[in-house]
């Protein structure tokens, strides 16, 4: 199985959407080599999938994105909020929510914030960083077969304009092919959950005149709610270029050639309220909404990540985030494995933790779906039908693991729980806190990114001095930074906070941050031997036994 092969590469991904292509960046910011294919020439060109949460964003920011993102999404970044009309012209308007962080309150738990940046704006971004980072990225190359043995993937790929076969031999193949994802299918994983929900054609429009209709509601989406004429209204360049998502009912005998021009420019004058609308109709594409969760997150050394191993219904915008998260994840863990910091057990650790968050985060996408009363949806809320138990953020950001590569976590805690904390609890995103360092300001949420952190007080240099030891005995990627005013500190609280205390520890304790920026591991107090203790938590922890 391992003659005649043409590349070999540590990761083969397959996919090139957003999920595929965060996987690459992450995994170029952390030095592994792959090779990415995607079967369509190019990156998306419809105006999807746009509500980048703010632990995506995180994400984006300790890989240097951020910013480059937030330009292309300029031109979105005034719209807030979600309103339910019975149309745009008559008088049965509310707000759902008219602020996504009314009274700027994020502030307190992370340096970076929503960003609203459509697929079609962010893609591009992604590849133009991850090529500026080395990856190496192919469109119109599509995987063809796949087999795996003991020490790794055999995969053949074609490129699609010239016709020519490469066989690519790889350790790891990651899954970022969909919703409907034949790698999923090879290996004859199944999926959990209700399955379809609802069905929606997305219909690009351009209309000048619909600007005017709008006024100054800079929304997010409207759920536009006539009976006759319902959908959801989402503004592109709040301009002249809008994007309207019809109910298709294909149960009851409907069809894609059923959505002519003339019946989608009727539709939407009509939900929205203006009967002499200009409508110049640019593009159609079907989509599902659904609520499926992977039996397994994969097999062997392949691996799902995003649609192909969760699909959430789009209300909160929980799926693509969902599954930019999963690459992060699984990026460091492969990235510990490769290059042999980590025993192989680690990644089954991916499974542990990422699955149990898609559970939980497509049951709450669907309730929200009922709480809004999503048009073409037929379900009715869940649980905390005004969105504060489990709501929006504590779902992006307040979600914690119960069980892979952390230590001292309460098995039977909620993932999500009903109310934010991110206190230092390991499984839980580390706290966010404005540190000093040689002048500059950071977040703790930038110290973590390509090693193990672990945070003392600067007051008690043996926790680091332990550090040094276990990275050296182990060979393990580990930074040691104390914290505080004492000399030598490597960084300082602004305004004299009390980073134990936000940390949940003591100045004699220690945390263990994973290059993930979750807690890890965290000790309350001094211990007898610290590098005693520090060595025994990291071989735990890295499967190292």
């Amino acid at each position: 199985m391992n003659e005649n092969v043409d590349l070999r590469v540590p990761v083969l991904i397959v996919g090139g959407s957003l999920v595929g292509l965060s996987a690459s960046l992450f995994l170029s910011r952390l030095g592994v080599r792959h090779l990415l294919v995607e079967k369509h020439g190019s990156t998306s060109t419809h105006p999807r999938g746009r509500g980048n949460n703010v632990r995506t964003m995180e994400l984006f920011r300790t890989a240097g994105a951020e910013r480059l993102i937030r330009d292309a999404a300029s031109v979105l970044a005034d719209n807030h909020g979600i309103l339910q009309a019975g149309s745009l012209t008559g008088d049965d308007q509310e707000w759902l929510f008219k602020e996504i962080d009314p009274g700027g309150g994020l502030a307190r738990f992370s340096p970076s914030g929503w960003c609203l940046c459509s697929q079609n704006d962010l893609e591009p971004v992604l590849v133009a960083h991850a090529r500026a980072q080395g990856s190496d990225l192919r469109f119109s190359t599509e995987l063809l077969t796949f087999e795996q043995d003991t020490d790794g993937v055999t995969a053949v790929v074609k490129d699609r304009g010239s016709g020519e076969h490469t066989t690519v031999r790889a350790d790891y193949l990651v899954a970022a092919d969909g919703p409907r994802s034949p790698v999923r299918e090879q290996l004859g994983i199944g999926c959990t959950g209700p399955g379809d929900l609802f069905h929606n054609v997305s219909i690009t429009f351009r209309s000048r005149r619909l600007a005017s209709v709008v006024g100054d509601r800079r929304f997010i989406v409207c759920y536009l709610t006539d009976p006759e004429a319902d959908g959801a209204l989402l503004p592109v360049d709040n301009e002249e270029r809008w994007v309207f998502h019809a109910p298709w009912r294909p149960d009851r005998g409907e069809t894609l050639e059923d959505f002519t021009d003339e019946r989608c420019a009727e539709h939407i004058r009509r939900a929205v309220g203006a009967p002499d609308l200009d409508i110049e109709i640019t593009g159609k594409a079907p989509w599902h909404a659904a609520e499926r969760v992977a039996e397994r997150y994969g097999s062997g050394r392949v691996f799902l990540a995003g649609d192909s191993a969760h699909e959430m219904s789009p209300t909160g915008a929980f799926g693509s985030n969902t599954g930019i998260q999963d690459a992060h994840n699984l990026a460091w863990k492969l990235a510990a494995v490769i290059g042999e910091a980590a025993g192989p057990g680690l990644l089954r650790t991916y499974e542990e933790e990422r699955l149990p968050v898609a559970k939980a985060t497509s049951a709450r996408a669907s309730a929200r779906s009922g709480e809004h009363s999503h048009p073409g949806y037929a379900g009715s809320p869940g649980p905390g039908g005004d969105g504060r138990k489990g709501g929006m953020l504590t779902v992006a950001l307040g979600y914690r693991y119960v069980r892979g590569a952390v230590l001292g976590v309460d098995p039977g805690l909620p993932v999500v729980p009903e109310g934010m904390g991110l206190t230092g609890e390991p499984g839980t995103r580390a706290p966010h806190m404005w540190l000093r360092r040689d002048g500059g300001r950071v977040s703790t949420l930038d110290l973590y990114e390509k090693s193990f952190v672990l945070l003392s007080d600067a007051r008690h240099a043996d926790w680091r001095a332990a550090a040094e030891q276990v990275a050296k005995r182990l060979a393990v990627p580990l930074a040691a930074l104390g914290i505080g005013s004492a000399p030598g500190a490597d960084l300082a609280p602004e305004d004299g906070a009390d980073w134990a205390a936000s940390h949940g520890t003591s100045p004699e304790g220690a945390v263990l941050v994973r290059p993930d920026g979750f807690v890890a591991w965290r000790s309350e107090g001094a211990v007898a031997d610290p590098e005693a203790t520090l060595y025994e938590v990291m071989v735990t922890l890295l499967h190292r036994g």
